[in-house]
């Protein structure tokens, strides 16, 4: 058999289609191939920590619906410190003639079994890293002493499983990937945005939701809830006390867009004051003290610079659930400090600066942000940028993203040449990436590929909400921001076709 045919950093056609186990005898550039396996439907066996077991479960009962595919991992090492573990899942038959890259959450360490399912029995090829280093998902302890690590981690392993998977699926099938498609969330959102500014001619369509871009800032943002609720005991809410915080911003906000649904459509409008709550006498569930409403006045205000004012990062919008941000600061920035900034696993938050460490973070920590709103070149690839984020998302503020889309605006000189390649869709009373009580449920892959492939932008998308039992209780149209769903003022609000795409009136 003629050598297998395999480019480094460049793709071209190869001459004929190469069987699975053969690949394993590829050459590419800085990479070993360690399996190449065909696999029979319904037989792949996930492997084990890689979920938790109450997820786990459920998934190995869905892995038992895979069809036939061709598997093959690699490890590649750019660097004489790198380790970076890709897969690569390719249909046995019914290609769609797409390749899938997909994103990983917090600080990666694995690959996204579950997100190579769904792109598999969607029919596309698809690849993920375990973004240079094994660990779980809140864990950076990778990043101390390891600088080539940290840039792997920050945009290198996403480009080079890219490359290489392209390689790959090219050798397998014989013949060229029609059109490459990124999706991630979180951390993966940061890495669809890091993929269209360092390497805009990597993929053609690109879904970015609630991106983690401005990671740096992020890791303050996350931090600063903590600050504002326990660093004085006096602010510190009760359980019991956030309930009444949203049933009094959904009193305030709900029916300004003419619907009471439990839904704030438009959180730029609503303006909710927690004076509101402030106690009249004494302390009571049913009220804040002077110390509480303070604590959420700074949290719906975020994180800001003492000294200057400057915005370090957005608050959470009015709506979001403030108790799943509140309380001891989680794993994913507590690392960041520990191992990434300060180098010092003793390190205590409440420690914190949020002058002069932001400063650091900026000098020292840069390589892991994507913020650069010149997408220029990737707009001139023909590329196509779909951006999402739920308006109660507690964990990345969505305003972050509002903030990114209206600098590529700017950037890129207008609202029109803007909106022939990226379009920002947010979604009320959604949460981080998914879940909450809004229309969390829609075809983003199909939005992509109709813009892509046959020029038609998405105008709306429709989205669904679904009960526990899996059944669809409402729909809605979601709208290229700045445009908000407006209720036409009859029929069920619970139907998509009763409402219009209409210019918010923030």
């Amino acid at each position: 058999m003629a050598e297998l045919f395999a480019a480094a950093g460049l793709l071209a056609t190869p001459l004929y289609a190469a069987s699975c186990e053969k690949l394993k005898e590829l050459p590419v550039a800085d990479t070993v191939i360690t399996l190449a396996q065909s696999v029979a439907a319904a037989k792949f066996e996930l492997p084990d920590g890689i979920l938790p077991e109450g997820t786990a479960a459920k998934a190995r009962q869905a892995f038992g619906k895979l069809p036939a595919f061709c598997r093959v991992a690699a490890t590649i090492r750019p660097t004489k410190d790198s380790d970076i573990k890709i897969e690569v899942w390719m249909p046995i038959s019914g290609w769609n003639g797409r390749f899938m890259g997909l994103g990983n959450g917090g600080w990666g360490g694995s690959i996204a079994y579950p997100a190579l399912f769904t792109a598999l029995g969607q029919g596309f090829a698809a690849a993920s890293t375990d973004t240079g280093h094994t660990g779980k998902s809140g864990d950076a302890s990778f990043a101390l002493g390891h600088p080539e690590k940290l840039i792997d981690f920050g945009y290198r392993s996403v480009h080079l499983m890219s490359m290489n998977a392209k390689t790959i699926i090219a050798n397998f099938y014989g013949k060229p990937i029609r059109y490459s498609y990124w999706d991630g969330c979180s951390t993966g959102g940061k890495q669809a945005l890091t993929e269209a500014q360092r390497y805009p001619d990597d993929y053609d369509g690109i879904v970015a939701g609630a991106p983690a871009n401005f990671f740096t800032h992020l890791m303050f943002g996350n931090i600063w809830p903590a600050i504002a609720t326990l660093k004085d005991p006096a602010a510190n809410i009760p359980d019991e006390k956030y309930a009444v915080i949203h049933q009094a911003v959904m009193k305030a906000c709900d029916a300004l867009d003419g619907v009471e649904d439990g839904i704030i459509n438009d959180p730029e409008q609503c303006h909710f004051n927690p004076e509101t709550l402030a106690c009249k006498g004494p302390d009571g569930p049913e009220c804040l003290t002077p110390p509480q409403v303070r604590a959420v006045r700074q949290i719906y205000a975020g994180v800001k610079n003492s000294r200057t004012g400057e915005q370090i990062f957005p608050g959470l919008e009015p709506g979001s659930p403030l108790e799943q941000a509140t309380g001891a600061p989680p794993d994913h920035p507590l690392n960041f400090f520990r191992y990434v900034l300060f180098r010092n696993p003793d390190w205590k938050w409440q420690t914190l600066n949020f002058d002069s460490d932001v400063t650091l973070a900026d000098q020292t920590a840069a390589v892991l942000n994507a913020t650069d709103p010149d997408l220029k070149a990737f707009q001139a690839h023909g590329g196509k940028l779909i951006l999402y984020h739920g308006w109660s998302d507690p964990h990345i503020s969505p305003m972050n993203t509002v903030n990114y889309y209206e600098s590529v605006v700017t950037a890129v000189g207008g609202a029109a040449p803007t909106d022939d390649f990226v379009r920002l869709f947010m979604v009320p009373n959604m949460g981080h990436c998914q879940g909450g009580t809004g229309p969390d449920e829609f075809d983003k892959i199909g939005a992509i590929e109709e813009w892509v492939e046959h020029h038609v932008a998405p105008d709306k998308i429709i989205a669904s909400h679904q009960t526990r039992d899996g059944v669809t209780d409402m729909t809605r149209p979601l709208c290229p921001y700045p445009q908000v769903a407006n209720w036409k003022g009859s029929g069920s609000t619970n139907e998509a076709a009763n409402f219009t795409c209409v210019h918010s009136a923030k």
